[in-house]
């Protein structure tokens, strides 16, 4: 019998694969660059890590500062001015103000696009993010505005992760900024929408805080259409920010879906954040797929159901009217939750981890099954959902699904929740109603047909909370060359947040003269790297452009995550996922390939054979600015563009 050979593991780049043991003639290669017009052209790009983040985060901006490659500036001793974390942190909240809340609960895009899946697994961007967040509110550390008042008065309508984050930037701008909310609290879907062991009260409160200190306004309990006029607000207001999110559930997409015990997932949730929802029934079916449906069936796990409960539990509890005494004195033992959904397990649309721990923590899903009908008792309760099996896709960008006649069956419920998706409130603004219950807006998120009036968050189109934040941005942006008479037809760039040049010769107090370029420069230049060029507004660099083969394997640092079962995850309503510690936080920056940005590894100027590459004079340096090329000396044999790890040397013609 024959051995079985096990085939290795791919574990990181290589340039030639097996058989290729034949040279090819390097004379055609390098030896008849000397009369090429070809030279180095230092070219600054977009990560794809970045380009993935709908926040727009100078990701390898802060991984640069957390790995150490880049440094906090000097203060006037000559010392740093800022701690590294300080400075990453600063950097970080450009362009998110939630970096606590955002390594907690975002689903990272930035990890699923990070280049250096091409080696073998991302960085952990989502963990250093965590870290930084938890780093600022250990240390209070508050954000500075150092911007002149303008007298501009805006009107945010919603506290959510758009809304606050539409302040933030409109605040650092020097304009006067009122937050309206019909909630007793500012927070939106992160606070109403998410379990506080997902996004701890005390971490959400912090970081709101800091936005509130900076000057913003707020008027809570305030429905704008209903406690108080949109005519009234638009009157008072220079500009609005519609921000208000989609809190309103959607019913079943069956017919008579209607039953006390039949609720949405965004009422579900709100009623369990605000402390009205302590019980559910034995059994609990979630419809849904999405991290709202595992969010719904995690905290459904958790608080158990009321030994020998009476046919009103569950009802007021979603309602509000819990009788407490009762509560407080039965027994709590663990609901048995059901969480099913149109697509297969593998292709539901939630958060991967997520689905794990759900099924850890004892939680059945059932994939590929579409809700067909509600089975109910003589009291109109409903006591089991139908459901049959079907086939789900993506056509055309429209969800297919097709259902496998004679396949239903019925899964019995005491309780069962919708969580397949969320709806706007219109109530008293149906004038922005598209009339497919969103908003319509333009490039410049500006509503359309509205003067004056912007948009962004789920009111749009419900997605990540990240994506609130960046639209929120976005939306800061084109308020604020609407205020300032200026043409809108440009839409702001999200990733605005990237590398600036000009911003670290400052910092190193290298005098810039005005009359030059800033962004290009030629070898005999101090302004600017001769022959560089930022591209980042419009080139994402991907991993073929990178020499992937300088990086080593290196395994990932990865967060403790508290893994619960069925006993343990009930009552429980800890948070599960632990912080890096600052050496696992540096060592995961440090696994960061700076696609599209020099991170001084010295390879051109160790391989160059001319010695026509060599590093910039320590008075003149910066990041971005660290070798200069001796064009008299160069060939044009491309080794240095060869041999750089991340992209940023490109050959280029030039003389």
């Amino acid at each position: 019998m024959s051995a079985v050979i096990d085939t290795p593991k791919k574990i990181t780049f290589r340039r030639y694969k097996d058989g290729d043991n034949k040279p090819g003639r390097l004379s055609e290669v390098i030896m008849q660059a000397g009369h090429t017009h070809k030279c180095p052209t230092y070219i600054q790009s977009t990560p794809p890590c970045q380009g993935s983040c709908p926040a727009g985060e100078d990701i390898r901006g802060y991984l640069s500062i957390v790995r150490g490659t880049e440094k906090p500036p000097a203060g006037a001793d000559g010392k740093p001015s800022m701690p590294w974390q300080e400075y990453a942190w600063r950097r970080l909240t450009e362009a998110n103000p939630f970096p606590s809340v955002m390594g907690r609960v975002c689903p990272a895009p930035c990890e699923t696009g990070c280049n250096r899946n091409e080696v073998e697994d991302h960085v952990g961007i989502n963990s250093v993010e965590h870290f930084l967040g938890e780093y600022a509110i250990a240390n209070q550390l508050k954000f500075k505005n150092t911007a002149v008042p303008t007298g501009k008065k805006v009107a945010i309508l919603g506290g959510g992760p758009a809304g606050l984050s539409c302040a933030y930037q409109l605040a650092l701008k020097g304009h006067e900024v009122t937050v309206f909310d019909e909630h007793e609290c500012l927070g939106g879907m992160m606070r109403y929408g998410i379990p506080g062991f997902r996004t701890p009260r005390d971490v959400l409160d912090a970081e709101i805080g800091r936005i509130l200190d900076l000057g913003v306004k707020t008027r809570l309990k305030c429905r704008v259409g209903t406690d108080i006029s949109l005519e009234q607000v638009r009157a008072e207001f220079d500009a609005v920010f519609l921000g208000m999110g989609a809190q309103a559930g959607r019913a079943l997409p069956i017919a008579d879906s209607q039953a006390p015990n039949v609720v949405t997932a965004t009422a579900f949730l709100k009623a369990f954040n605000d402390g009205r929802l302590q019980h559910v029934g034995k059994r609990v079916v979630v419809v849904g797929g999405g991290d709202t449906s595992i969010d719904v069936a995690t905290v459904a796990r958790r608080l158990g159901h009321i030994s020998h409960a009476k046919p009103t539990d569950a009802e007021s509890a979603i309602a509000g009217r819990m009788a407490h005494d009762v509560a407080e004195i039965s027994a709590k033992e663990g609901a048995e939750v059901t969480l099913t959904s149109v697509f297969n397990i593998d292709k539901m649309q939630a958060n991967k981890h997520e689905i794990e721990q759900a099924l850890a923590e004892g939680i059945h899903i059932q994939g590929s099954l579409a809700p067909v009908g509600i089975v109910r008792d003589a009291e109109g309760r409903a006591t089991a959902l139908r459901v049959i099996r079907c086939e789900a896709k993506f056509s055309g960008g429209k969800l297919d699904i097709k259902n496998i006649e004679g396949s239903e069956y019925d899964i019995e419920a005491d309780l069962i929740v919708s969580a397949i998706g969320q709806a706007v409130d219109f109530t008293g603004l149906e004038s922005f109603n598209n009339g497919k219950g969103a908003v319509s807006t333009d490039r410049n998120y500006l509503v359309a047909g509205q003067k004056g009036v912007f948009a962004g968050g789920d009111v749009i189109r419900p997605h990540l909370l990240t994506t609130a934040i960046g639209h929120g941005s976005i939306a800061a942006d084109g308020i604020h060359h609407y205020m300032n008479g200026q043409d809108l037809e440009k839409r702001p760039k999200i990733d605005a947040h990237q590398f600036d040049l000009m911003r670290k010769l400052a910092e190193k107090g290298i005098e810039i003269k005005p009359a030059h370029e800033p962004l290009r420069g030629t070898d005999k230049s101090s302004a600017a790297v001769h022959n560089f060029d930022n591209r980042s507004e419009r080139y994402v660099i991907p991993h073929d452009k990178l020499f992937l083969g300088h990086f080593a394997y290196v395994p990932r640092n990865q967060r403790q995550i508290v893994t619960l079962d069925r006993e343990s995850a009930l009552g429980n309503f800890d948070e599960r996922l632990v912080a890096l510690v600052q050496e696992q936080a540096v060592a995961e920056a440090k696994r960061c390939m700076s696609c599209g940005m020099c991170f001084e590894c010295d390879n051109c100027v160790v391989y160059c054979p001319q010695t026509a590459v060599s590093r910039v004079k320590k008075s003149e340096a910066t990041t971005g600015r660290y070798v200069t090329t001796d064009y008299n000396k160069c060939i044009g044999c491309h080794i240095c563009a060869d041999v750089c790890p991340t992209g940023y040397i490109q050959m280029g013609l030039g003389e």
